[in-house]
């Protein structure tokens, strides 16, 4: 279901069948019980927003015990701006707690399945609202984007999922889990639905201070324009070792059919991308510990009363996040306590934000050869349900590839490009700060001239 086609359709049969879906892929934790009213503006049609975005009409949960019953008193400036186009929120989708995750199998509500093969994970941590669109639940949904949680769920799931430049989009209402990192962006099924849904959102916002005052380009015209002579970088260090050789090869005849639209094609190299993965799991769990502290029992969520024989407030704190949080958010909270404390800060974190800046220079020193970099999504296809749910590094090798993007603060798109044992295979495209528009370019003429289904 693409945009379009979403503008004619019956809104009571539209939630009838996302019910009946959900009963299979568990997309959903929250849905409207009756049909909205769609705007007169550009974008008239139903969405499914992730569940971590704050909204007016529905709980806000993060997919956590913690805030099961959390109602926000005010929305999210992307809402807002949906509204305003004409777009009817019809519910809240699934995700791996808090965000984190790379398969949602860590939400409180039960794991989501992938729509192309349910047994195997949809991808994380945007994993409800991508399955919700590959599965024709919804034209569009928007995800949270931190180090790959809308890419890797739509190079999973086949469908186009967009990271745009820090600040391109207002993070106001986003419930923060690292700060420096996270976006909002589209999950959509076409390059000029993402296009149309990033013109809406985008924008400088007085409510958030790291919001760019820069105009917002019409990306629909914009991703229109032709790409021959356009110089597409292919970064050897995104190849090779890590990387599935049936995923390899999907992307490199994807690269070969760019080539063929008049791009050329230059291999570049940027030797302190593979430090990107070690460099963002020392960030990303840093800045988890110091955002997730307000979740105490106190403030709001979870309250544990006098029943629960509590006597003192440090009591209070360990048992409500003893019970509140799942698994993997402690994990990440001890990790990133650990490595922000006195004594390892200067060895773990301050050294990763130093390291971070050189990887930033690497990629300022490519963009001034190319327009693009072109690279596989994901290191595999999707990998079952299960498969890495006892093994942390495994699960969090997924980000090898997508995490480079948020370390720097640049734009990233996914785009299906193939199948490998009948599983899509995920192109990503990365452009200079605010490049947006030449990214889903390159993206769009792909689309355009080849069916990925075939490839």
């Amino acid at each position: 279901m693409n945009i379009a086609e979403a503008k004619t359709i019956d809104l009571k049969n539209f939630l009838k069948q996302a019910n009946d879906a959900n009963k299979e892929l568990n997309a959903l934790i929250s849905i409207a019980d009756k049909p909205g009213k769609l705007g007169s503006g550009e974008l008239a049609v139903p969405c499914f927003i992730k569940d971590n975005i704050v909204t007016l009409e529905y709980p806000t949960t993060c997919a956590s015990k913690i805030l099961e019953n959390f109602q926000s008193p005010y929305e999210a400036t992307v809402i807002t701006k949906l509204k305003a186009a004409g777009v009817w929120v019809a519910g809240k989708t699934n995700l791996d707690e808090f965000a984190l995750g790379a398969s949602n199998e860590n939400s409180a509500f039960g794991v989501v399945k992938n729509p192309i093969d349910k047994s195997r994970v949809p991808g994380g941590s945007s994993g409800g609202s991508t399955a919700a669109v590959a599965a024709g639940l919804t034209p569009f949904s928007l995800g949270s984007d931190t180090g790959g949680s809308i890419r890797q769920p739509a190079a999973f799931c086949g469908v186009v999922g967009l990271k745009p430049t820090y600040g391109r989009v207002s993070r106001y209402g986003l419930i923060a889990m690292a700060s420096s990192l996270d976006q909002i962006g589209p999950i959509t099924n076409t390059v000029e639905d993402c296009a149309q849904v990033l013109k809406i959102i985008s924008g400088v916002d007085p409510k958030d201070a790291t919001s760019l005052p820069v105009p917002v380009p019409d990306y629909p015209a914009e991703i229109k324009k032709d790409i021959k002579g356009l110089k597409i970088g292919v970064p050897k260090e995104f190849f090779g070792e890590g990387v599935d050789p049936a995923v390899d090869k999907k992307v490199k005849d994807a690269i070969a059919k760019i080539k063929e639209l008049g791009a050329v094609i230059i291999e570049v190299s940027l030797p302190t991308a593979p430090f990107a993965l070690a460099t963002y799991y020392i960030i990303q769990p840093a800045e988890v510990s110091s955002n997730l502290a307000r979740f105490d029992g106190v403030k709001y969520g979870l309250s544990l009363g006098a029943d629960d024989q509590i006597e003192t407030i440090e009591e209070l704190y360990k048992k409500t996040r003893a019970l509140g949080l799942g698994h993997e958010v402690k994990r990440r909270i001890m990790l990133g306590t650990y490595t922000t404390s006195a004594g390892f800060r200067e060895a773990y974190y301050d050294r990763a934000r130093k390291v971070a800046q050189l990887i930033k220079q690497d990629f300022d020193r490519v963009f001034k050869q190319v327009d693009v970099l072109i690279s596989p999504t994901t290191p595999t296809v999707a990998f079952k349900l299960g498969e890495r749910a006892n093994n942390p590094l495994a699960m969090y090798k997924a980000d090898l590839l997508t995490a480079p993007a948020n370390l720097v603060g640049i734009p990233a798109i996914s785009i299906p490009c193939g199948l490998a044992d009948g599983l899509p295979v995920g192109l990503q495209v990365m452009g200079p700060q605010l490049g947006e528009s030449v990214i889903m370019r390159v993206a769009h003429h792909f689309e355009k001239n080849y069916n990925w289904r075939e490839l």
